[in-house]
């Protein structure tokens, strides 16, 4: 039902790769206004790096869309894949045991031996598809999703370059954004995993910067 009634932006994504879209997107602009000087720098030099920033996010979150689309038919493949590798298993316990890995560790943990013969059963009794694994139309607009998103969330943090002409005041107010969407990450993640939002979005904002600056040392 909580599936029926949700938005479609939020049958696209789950929260999590919400979050983690954004998460790379703040990083890799980050890797580009933490190496402008504020000493140096011109407004031609604060320019080359805005547009810089924005190709870069945009190239990256059009990669990423590919690899999500790439992992898509990778999950839609293991089903079929499992079927078949137990349907040729060559003993029971071979079998239970491809089914075992299958499973979330906590589960298979608690599953009797005769439970796992009970699915092995049902699983070598399922008939093999025929068809090959495919794209959905959901997929290719969860893929637009992630650019989007990876694209997006570099404007925040450029905006202050735009209107205010002091390079300095500007990339203080930018890197205060920066900080700020690292906070609200983490405590959004919080939620979603059952933690305390104040020391997670702490956290964050300290991974955050700590991948940014690894990324800038590496030349990223």
């Amino acid at each position: 039902m909580a599936r029926k009634i949700a938005s479609p932006f939020s049958r696209l994504l789950d929260p999590i790769d919400r979050i983690s879209e954004v998460l790379f997107g703040l990083i890799m602009v980050l890797t580009s206004t933490g190496t402008l000087s504020v000493v140096t720098a011109g407004r031609a030099d604060v320019k080359t790096m805005v547009l810089g920033a924005l190709g870069c996010n945009l190239a990256w979150g059009i990669i990423d869309a590919g690899l999500f689309l790439m992992d898509s038919l990778n999950d839609r493949a293991r089903g079929p894949l499992l079927l078949r590798a137990v349907r040729s298993a060559g003993t029971k316990e071979d079998g239970r045991q491809l089914i075992a890995e299958a499973l979330p560790e906590q589960f298979a943990t608690f599953l009797s031996t005769q439970q796992l013969e009970s699915l092995r059963q049902k699983v070598a009794g399922l008939p093999v598809p025929k068809s090959r694994p495919r794209l959905t139309g959901e997929d290719l607009l969860s893929a637009l999703a992630i650019a989007v998103l990876v694209f997006v969330s570099t404007f925040p943090v450029v905006i202050p370059f735009f209107f205010i002409h002091d390079t300095h005041t500007a990339l203080r107010v930018s890197n205060v954004v920066a900080i700020a969407m690292l906070f609200v990450c983490g405590c959004s993640f919080a939620l979603c995993i059952g933690s305390r939002p104040w020391p997670t979005g702490l956290v964050m904002v300290g991974v955050g910067c700590a991948f940014t600056g690894v990324a800038i040392l590496l030349g990223g």
